[in-house]
Parts: C-alpha cells; sequence; structure tokens
C-alpha cells in the first residue's frame, strides 16, 4: 500500500492512500477515539484517497496510533474466533 504526507501539523495530519477500504477502516475507527474531524475523498476514480483528521484533545499521532492499535485487537478477535469454528 502506498502512502504519502500531504500535510503534518501537530493537530492536523492530510495522506494520501491508494486504498479506499483502509481509509473507511481507519475513518470509522478514529472517529471512535474522538477526534474532531476525519474523513476521506476521492477527487476522481484515478486519483489517490486523501484521509484528513484533526483533534484537539491529543496528537494526531497519537489519535492514529489508538485507532491502529484498536484495529489490531479487533482483527486478533475475530480471527481467534474464525480458528475455534
Amino acid at each position: 500500500m502506498n502512502t504519502e504526507i500531504v500535510k503534518q501539523e501537530k493537530n492536523e495530519l492530510e495522506v494520501k492512500l491508494d486504498n479506499p477500504t483502509i481509509a473507511e477502516i481507519l475513518r470509522v475507527y478514529l472517529n471512535k477515539e474522538e477526534v474532531d474531524f476525519a474523513a476521506w475523498r476521492k477527487e476522481h476514480p484515478s486519483n489517490p484517497v486523501i484521509i484528513k483528521i484533526q483533534t484537539s484533545n491529543k496528537t494526531v499521532k497519537k489519535a492514529v496510533s489508538d485507532a491502529v492499535a484498536s484495529i489490531k485487537k479487533d482483527l486478533e478477535k475475530i480471527s481467534s474466533n474464525l480458528k475455534k469454528k
């Protein structure tokens, strides 16, 4: 997966992603982390997705890290449940 940071500040981040599915999963989990704003857009089908994240209570880096940790935890639960069956 290709990623490119478009804009990075303490409380704001814009990243280009080539996978809208990953962008959507990240957006959902970021909104669970109580960020101020997390959304993605795709201006044209041939262009990559751009996800924008804004925070006020914690840094964007911490919010993304927490969201990714939650995603990993949920995926491990799913994997564990599938192995049981």
